[in-house]
């Protein structure tokens, strides 16, 4: 497998969790920048640093505390990643996906995704939370997949179709719990996101051209790890924060920075924390939406 990754190193991981915590989680949530605090929800909270689990890559960004979080949400049982991986950080995807097929073998089968992203569609305000329909994955059209390798058949088929990657059914259930939610000023977004390979913010000129591409919002992560998930045969539910506006305009004098997306996360995180809890509440626990 890419970068040597073993099936062996993905079950010594799980089985050192396993042996470590009592924790059986249903759910697991891979929290974005500035996204962390909804580990404060978490009843029954369980800590691991990632430099203390076998195999774990470490996190060096900004915004990103770099913990595995067991515990409860609304009653259900999860994990979450306070700071996840980035290709710009150097690792190889395996490495950025790791944490992903440890959580399959852990008995996980939904995985939330999160990012903070650049807002392409003009619609969107910096706030807004955009439900993720569908993703572009352009590192993988330079052959950056972090399925590149030999397939492990234990985890999933050689060709997994992606055209469902996103839950139909748990996008359904969201809209109708955001309706559930009081003193909304603004409607839940839906629409594509697309992944760039980063660590700089993009061009006028690519700004643009991600926009004709069908794109609604732009960031530097997620979508590696949608694609193990859906290759495990978890099921994928993803939103992406709007912290900034996209500069299109050559006579801009704003400019993208990683503060003011961290900053733009602090202001909107109550929102989310209260939306992703009342989501958990309406997901059946036995794992299907519909």
């Amino acid at each position: 497998m890419e970068s040597g990754v073993t099936y062996e190193d993905y079950e010594e991981t799980a089985n050192w969790l396993l042996s470590h915590t009592s924790h059986r989680p249903q759910v697991a949530v891979i929290c974005g920048s500035g996204l962390g605090g909804l580990i404060n929800k978490l009843t029954q909270a369980q800590v691991f640093d990632y430099s203390d689990i076998p195999h774990f890559p470490r996190s060096t960004v900004p915004g990103h505390a770099g913990r595995l979080v067991f515990g409860f949400l609304s009653g259900r049982a999860c994990v979450m990643m306070q700071g996840r991986f980035h290709m710009y950080e150097g690792y190889p995807l395996s490495k950025v996906t790791f944490p992903v097929r440890v959580f399959c073998l852990l008995g996980v089968n939904i995985l939330v995704v999160t990012n903070a992203a650049g807002g392409l569609n003009p619609k969107f305000e910096v706030g807004d939370i955009m439900l993720i329909r569908d993703h572009i994955n352009l590192p993988g059209f330079c052959g950056q997949n972090p399925l590149r390798g030999p397939n492990e058949e234990r985890f999933g088929v050689r060709f997994p179709a992606m055209s469902d990657a996103y839950d139909r059914d748990i996008r359904l259930l969201a809209h109708s719990t955001w309706k559930q939610m009081e003193n909304q000023h603004r409607e839940l977004q839906e629409g594509t996101y697309v992944m760039l390979a980063g660590p700089n913010f993009e061009t006028v000129a690519e700004s643009r051209l991600l926009k004709q591409l069908g794109a609604d919002a732009v960031g530097m992560s997620t979508v590696p790890e949608v694609i193990v998930a859906r290759h495990c045969g978890l099921r994928v539910f993803g939103f992406s924060l709007i912290t900034n506006k996209v500069i299109m305009d050559y006579d801009s004098i704003e400019k993208a920075n990683h503060e003011e997306v961290l900053e733009a996360g602090k202001q909107a995180a109550q929102k989310l924390e209260e939306f992703i809890s009342i989501l958990m509440e309406n997901i059946p626990q036995g794992g299907s939406a519909s």
